[in-house]
């Protein structure tokens, strides 16, 4: 009987590590690069690496079906000169080590999936970027030009990787949309459940979005189908905030939410210790070269994602993934 294909993920510890290493583990075996090898991660096995040197690791990844990387640290922070640093510098370090890690490799992977970002793209309200068309660029009105040095550079490092056999996509992600501890949503909810609610300015902002079920169903599929360079990783139907806000209230059961003005929103992140780009921002991201493969979404609109997220009682049939119903595979 065959051996069990394995994959590594890098920075495999967070949210949405967990929650692929959960999808993925019926069919392949699971190996997480983390700086933190002493914790149990279910369905895993865990490996020390410290996203900027060459180690025992790169062992893994000889005759590994894939490498995914997520590694990178929260952009929910104020962006200080240290967490810039942070920032920058934990994405650039490790796409390049691992780079080097996949070009000395016997038997390297066949695909790598670098972890990216649907804020690459122009702050915009009248038309989406998808991408294979969409414009990149900051926008001085966005408070973007620091999100924007980071996605370009990172991208930059990962397809400037000297790895001839292997097939590379980055995935440019927006904002997933599950309820594991570090994700948005919870977050969101408990403003929504203070009352706190409302639109954020003018409420125009879209909003992108995928809910976690379609994230790791996406990232399969592309461990599959033969798609390269940036890919969007979005729901077809991005909402603007103001409408996102209302979806959440209806869904969450609150009829009334405070709205937060520009000037409030800067006061607000300041004392919660975040940015206000991360609100402010105009992110109309839709996906084509997704559906142009094939792939459909269990949850394209928001409405269909909120009713899975928050169901008065919520089942699975997924333990690993009980944060959400885990619905019948699409075909």
């Amino acid at each position: 009987m065959p051996a069990t294909p394995h994959l590594v993920i890098a920075g495999g510890a967070g949210s949405l590590g967990l929650a692929l290493a959960a999808h993925l583990a019926p069919r392949y075996r699971i190996i997480i690069l983390s700086r933190s090898p002493a914790t149990a991660i279910p369905n895993a096995q865990v490996l020390r690496w410290d996203g900027r040197t060459l180690g025992p690791w790169t062992a893994a990844l000889n005759h590994a079906a894939a490498l995914i990387n997520l590694a990178g640290r929260s952009v929910n922070c104020r962006y200080n000169a240290k967490n810039k640093h942070d920032i920058l510098h934990s994405r650039l370090d490790s796409t390049r080590i691992l780079g080097q890690a996949v070009a000395a490799s016997p038997n390297p992977p066949p695909v790598w999936l670098n972890a990216s970002t649907a804020t690459i793209y122009k702050h915009t309200y009248d038309y989406p970027h998808d991408d294979l068309t969409g414009e990149i660029g900051p926008t001085p009105e966005a408070l973007d030009a620091f999100s924007l040095e980071v996605a370009t550079a990172w991208e930059e490092t990962f397809f400037d990787a000297p790895t001839p056999h292997t097939r590379k996509v980055a995935l440019r992600a927006a904002m997933v949309l599950g309820h594991s501890p570090n994700s948005v949503l919870p977050t969101l909810l408990r403003l929504v459940r203070l009352g706190l609610g409302g639109k954020a300015a003018d409420g125009r902002q879209y909003m992108s979005w995928i809910h976690e079920f379609d994230f790791c169903r996406a990232v399969e599929f592309l461990l599959t189908h033969d798609l390269h360079g940036p890919v969007n990783l979005a729901a077809p139907e991005p909402v603007p905030n103001a409408d996102f806000m209302a979806a959440l209230r209806r869904a969450a059961g609150i009829r009334f939410g405070l709205p937060a003005a520009r000037w409030q929103l800067k006061i607000g992140t300041l004392l919660l210790a975040t940015e206000a780009e991360l609100i402010i921002k105009s992110r109309r991201v839709i996906p084509k070269k997704l559906p142009n493969a094939g792939f459909t979404f269990h949850f394209p609109t928001l409405q269909s994602a909120l009713a899975n997220l928050i169901p008065a009682k919520r089942t699975t049939a997924n333990p690993a993934m009980s944060s959400w119903r885990n619905p019948t595979p699409a075909p």
